[in-house]
């Protein structure tokens, strides 16, 4: 059992453990984060140095050559490949640094061929934000690594001055490491004291140099982040067409669920009503009595298919939420709840009706998970406002252990939410209470 979680057989301890006693400064200089960044910032040199000379290259010749047609196609081959050297600074940052940044928008092309894509290439915002990269990066990339660098080797040769101080007298014909010297004067350090104090010296080095390196490709984050990565509008319009395939699943899904619950429901059963008055029919001059029987069943079985439609149509979207509102429409679906159900609506106006509908079916869908999964005494349902955001919240005292990300429905109910840009939160430990907060839009013109 001890392998299993790392424990050392010295001491009783799991290794991560012992490791994670020391300070975060001590670590530092022996994380492999710490060694990654500083790989990061070596190779940044050579590759800038790659990408400014690409860049300038291909602009001063595509510039040179405007005056002839050969110019534009220079200037979209140079920002293509432009964009192809950002792929692959992506990728460094993604492996060295950690920082996941996604793609940007593509080329977007109405007409294929290649003027179409000159076009485009020349006409994507993506290409000169990746070729102002290309420029910037080379003066930013020389500092750091200048900077990295002197305070790697500077800080590392004094920590371990105490172990090779001894080559000076030996083969460079001096005390020790000189400190200072003109004609008439020089300074050593050689005594123990001095020695001491330059290791000391260096292990202040030693132990900045990862928070400096640090800071330094913080820089470099942003930067890869800022122009390698998509905007805030691209990103934006993946989000929104992300929600509408949400949207219109959702949509497909609900009319399937009609269709379904009237195949098999109330249409099955008006069929078979159907069925049962046409052999009344027929049974009404031969046998009265079991005509009426069978008239009797039948009026039992119209209002069954009755109910099952009330059902169906409050399934869709009650009249009680149109005609008053939320207040009365949660109250209705609380009657309906296995236990004991407190609601509280705290709203000054109506929000959008799209808005009041998806409130109403998420506490309902709630509400129903309290009843089937929860094994609660009692559950408790707030709705109010907060600026343009309409907040609610379903607490019950059951079992808890609910979680969005183990694909049940609540899952299915934190992306009808997201399509409108609401937030669905679940704190439920196991063991109870659970929590479950929903905020959305309010959009209060209706119409």
């Amino acid at each position: 059992m001890a392998t299993d979680y790392g424990y050392d057989s010295g001491l009783g301890f799991p290794e991560e453990v012992r490791r994670r006693r020391l300070p975060a400064g001590l670590r530092a200089p022996f994380e492999g984060r710490t060694w990654r960044e500083f790989g990061y910032v070596l190779l940044s040199l050579p590759i800038s140095v790659l990408l400014f000379t690409y860049a300038v290259t291909m602009v001063s010749l595509g510039a040179g050559l405007l005056v002839t047609f050969l110019g534009i196609p220079v200037f979209a081959a140079g920002l293509a490949g432009c964009r192809g050297l950002g792929a692959l600074e992506r990728a460094r940052a993604r492996g060295l640094l950690g920082l996941e940044v996604g793609d940007p928008e593509p080329l977007r092309m109405r007409k294929s061929g290649f003027m179409a894509w000159m076009g485009a290439v020349l006409k994507s915002g993506t290409s000169w934000r990746t070729l102002l990269y290309s420029v910037l990066h080379l003066p930013w990339a020389i500092f750091s690594f200048v900077v990295a660098v002197n305070f790697w080797v500077y800080g590392w040769a004094l920590l371990t001055y105490p172990l090779w101080f001894w080559l000076f007298p030996v083969y460079g014909g001096q005390d020790g490491l000189q400190l200072y010297g003109d004609e008439t004067h020089h300074i050593y350090l050689d005594n123990p004291f001095e020695i001491t104090v330059t290791a000391l010296v260096g292990l202040l080095f030693t132990l900045a140099t990862p928070w400096i390196v640090r800071a330094l490709t913080t820089v470099d984050r942003v930067m890869v982040h800022g122009l390698l990565g998509p905007t805030r509008l691209s990103a934006r319009v993946v989000e929104l067409e992300s929600d509408r395939g949400v949207v219109v699943d959702t949509a497909a899904a609900d009319l399937r669920r009609i269709e379904r619950d009237l195949h098999d429901g109330a249409q099955a059963r008006l069929v078979a009503l159907a069925m049962d008055l046409g052999l009344a029919k027929e049974k009404l001059s031969e046998d009265p009595q079991a005509a009426a029987r069978m008239v009797d069943e039948a009026h039992g079985e119209v209002k069954t298919a009755l109910q099952e439609l009330r059902d169906l149509a409050r399934g869709i979207h009650p009249a009680v939420l149109t005609d008053r509102g939320l207040d009365a429409a949660l109250s209705s679906v609380a009657s309906r709840c296995t236990v004991p159900v407190q609601v509280e609506v705290d709203l000054p106006a109506r929000p959008a009706p799209a808005i009041e509908g998806i409130a109403y079916f998420t506490v309902s869908e709630l509400l129903q998970n309290i009843s089937k999964h929860s094994r609660a005494t009692w559950a408790a349902v707030d709705v109010w406002r907060v600026e343009d955001r309409l907040l609610l919240q379903v607490v019950d005292n059951g079992v808890g252990g609910a979680d969005v990300s183990s694909g049940s429905g609540l899952a299915g109910l934190a992306e009808r939410l997201d399509a409108v840009d609401g937030i669905l939160v679940v704190d439920s430990p196991v063991g109870g209470p659970t929590r479950v907060t929903a905020e959305l839009p309010w959009r209060g013109d209706r119409v």
